[in-house]
């Protein structure tokens, strides 16, 4: 059986401040990290919800419904924009990526300083797609009205980030869900997720990351978290096997003009059998593969049975968690860290 190497944290942890987050998954799991998120601490608690807020404020975007849907502090209610408003003539304001950023990198260069992380680990900040915003907050028309005006508003705060945090520091992951969902036509609250431009949604949805891809530049290491969603701990709906992931991520690699420095699969947690992992022989190589194989639910002995399947189908790859853990229940993060390190080797 392949001895996995290496652990990524792909993104939102369950502490309330980022030192927590970084201080306790260096103890916890060390050298087995190349990279270290903030936890996605804050508003971005639960992903991109906090966006419709930010997004709201904008004149000449207005939300839809009366009455705020309130998830926790964040009201969830979608957008569009208002009848007679140029869409040309909008101005979002700062999508609040950039400042969390350099806020966090503060934090973790403070760390590395006192020895809390170690020298050559890499701050890692995780950004959504556009497809994923525009597609979960407008309809209709409107979302290819915005989508090139967020497109934008995302490309600078990536510039932010690229012009306050020294390129050897960081690593930029792209956080991609709603394309598998598009991909797979899954069903979310009813509605099937769909692309809103001509042409086939595939091929779109491909090229769109491949120019997020793109954006970073070769000094910065930029890596894809592939998901079919987190909605209370489960997919918007279970993969059959890793096909699907693994033909997307090949057509992304192809069309990139960069190298991607990692990749990252989900696997589900009922998922130790052949069939799931088979598609992963025509996987285009990359510089680092992980197998989202670790849940809480089962520890260590789980994760191991989906090891050791996987080992048959990929000859080198690192453990992570299928998803981000920002909403697993209190108290079972430092567990969730643990398993990560038992199960994987240092680099």
């Amino acid at each position: 059986m392949t001895q996995p190497q290496g652990a990524l944290l792909v993104g939102s942890v369950n502490y309330d401040d980022a030192e927590k987050t970084m201080r306790t998954a260096a103890a916890v799991i060390g050298t087995r990290l190349k990279r270290i998120p903030d936890g996605e601490v804050g508003s971005r608690f639960h992903w991109i919800m906090f966006q419709a807020d930010v997004l709201g404020q904008t004149e000449g975007i207005e939300r839809i419904g009366d009455e705020p849907v309130w998830l926790r502090d964040l009201d969830a209610r979608p957008l569009r924009i208002a009848s007679g408003a140029d869409a040309d003539a909008l101005r979002l304001p700062p999508l609040g990526y950039a400042a969390a950023a350099l806020e966090s990198y503060a934090t973790f260069r403070r760390l590395r300083d006192e020895g809390v992380i170690a020298p050559g680990v890499r701050f890692q900040v995780s950004l959504p797609t556009v497809v994923a915003v525009v597609g979960s907050f407008f309809f209709g028309d409107d979302r290819a009205r915005i989508e090139p005006l967020y497109t934008a508003a995302l490309l600078h705060e990536l510039d932010e980030i690229l012009d306050a945090i020294p390129h050897a520091d960081l690593a930029i992951q792209w956080d991609v869900a709603s394309e598998m969902g598009i991909i797979e036509q899954a069903a979310v609250h009813g509605k099937t997720m769909t692309a809103w431009w001509t042409g086939d949604p595939f091929d779109g949805l491909a090229l769109r990351l491949a120019g997020l891809i793109d954006s970073v530049p070769g000094s910065v290491e930029v890596g894809v978290h592939l998901c079919y969603g987190d909605v209370a701990e489960s997919h918007f709906i279970e993969p059959k096997d890793t096909a699907t992931l693994v033909q997307f991520a090949n057509a992304v690699i192809a069309a990139t003009d960069r190298d991607l420095s990692w990749l990252h699969l989900p696997v589900p947690i009922e998922r130790d059998d052949e069939a799931y992992f088979t598609p992963l022989t025509d996987l285009a190589p990359v510089d680092e593969l992980y197998l989202g194989l670790v849940h809480r639910e089962d520890g260590a002995a789980g994760a191991q049975r989906r090891i050791a399947m996987a080992s048959r189908f990929a000859p080198s790859f690192g453990v992570a968690t299928e998803c981000g853990i920002g909403r697993a229940p209190d108290g079972t993060t430092e567990g969730i860290f643990a398993t990560h390190a038992e199960v994987a080797s240092d680099w």
